[in-house]
Order: structure tokens, then sequence, then C-alpha cells
């Protein structure tokens, strides 16, 4: 394996276990739902799409959703597939802006198309996946989504994406020095 590979893979697996790290220690619930829980495990996935491209951003997070599911959350296989759903939105669409053309100017582009995105498949996913996760029916589920996930969604994608957005540059440095040792 070429070393420019084992770089690469180490530094995702960085990624991966901050991530984690993140999920397990950074849980906030957000205040009129209980059951949403606010973490910033999405900010290293961003920073690798930003370093790696798109691609290498949804293994990441497909690898941390299959972690988060068979250790960190009650979610289980719903809460992995909904993950997977929304932050692949998130980073595959900011990584995709950015990527092109690396300027700030393109990574708040990116991070705001990727924000929206995010929200908007959130809609969908938990008209079907959360009456399953939480025995509800789909009418209750619709009278949660402008008061409750709309603005839960935005809020989680937009935090996550400024606090990737300060420390995308300093952390790519950090972490690609770490990978090159």
């Amino acid at each position: 394996m070429h070393r420019s590979r084992i770089q690469k893979l180490t530094t995702m697996g960085i990624l991966v276990a901050i991530s984690v790290i993140f999920i397990l220690v950074l849980r906030i619930p957000f205040p009129p739902a209980q059951f949403l829980v606010y973490e910033p495990g999405d900010v290293p996935i961003l920073i690798g799409g930003f370093i790696y491209g798109p691609l290498a951003g949804i293994v990441i997070t497909v690898v941390v959703s299959a972690i988060q599911a068979l250790t960190v959350s009650g979610d289980g296989w719903i809460g992995c597939i909904m993950h997977v759903f929304a932050t692949s939105a998130l980073v595959g669409i900011s990584a995709s802006i950015y990527i092109s053309n690396k300027t700030f100017k393109r990574a708040v582009i990116g991070l705001i198309c990727g924000s929206i995105a995010m929200t908007a498949i959130m809609i969908p996913m938990n008209l079907i996946f959360y009456p399953l996760f939480a025995n509800t029916p789909v009418d209750a589920v619709v009278k949660l989504i402008v008061p409750i996930l709309l603005p839960f969604n935005l809020l989680k994608a937009g935090i996550n994406s400024i606090i990737a957005l300060l420390i995308y540059k300093s952390v790519g440095k950090f972490l690609n020095r770490i990978a090159k040792q």
C-alpha cells in the first residue's frame, strides 16, 4: 500500500475516533423534544470531507454510524440509517462544492447547501422511520415537523457547519502532520 494511501486511511481513522468520542461525550438534549440530542459528531466528518472529498466523508459517515448504532445509542439500525442519510447529505454536498475550488466562500456555500439538504432529507426520513422507532402514528410526526424537527435539524447542521468552518484549516494541518509521522 502506498504511503499516501496509508496516511489517508490513518487520518480517516482518527476522524472516525474523534467523531465517536464527540458522540459519547458531548450530548445535549434539545429542550422542546428531549428525544432529539445534539452532538458534534458531524464536525470531524465534515473536516474529512473537506480534506479528502465527498466520498471519503461518506465512508467516514458510514463507519461512524455503524459504530454508533452498535455501541453508543439505543437507536440501532434505524438511527444508523437516518444518520447515514442525513450526514451523507451534509458532507457529500458540502465537500462536493468545496473540493472543486478550495476557498472560504466555497466552504460557506457548501456548508449552507449541505445543511439545507440535511434538513430536507430528514423530513421524509422522520416520516418513514420515526413511526417505526417510537411506535408513533405518522400524523403525530407530521405535527412535529415545523415546530420541532426542522429547527432541530437546521440547528444541528448549522452549528456543526460553523464549528467545522472555524477549525478546519488548523485541524486539517494538524491531522496531516499526524498522518505523516
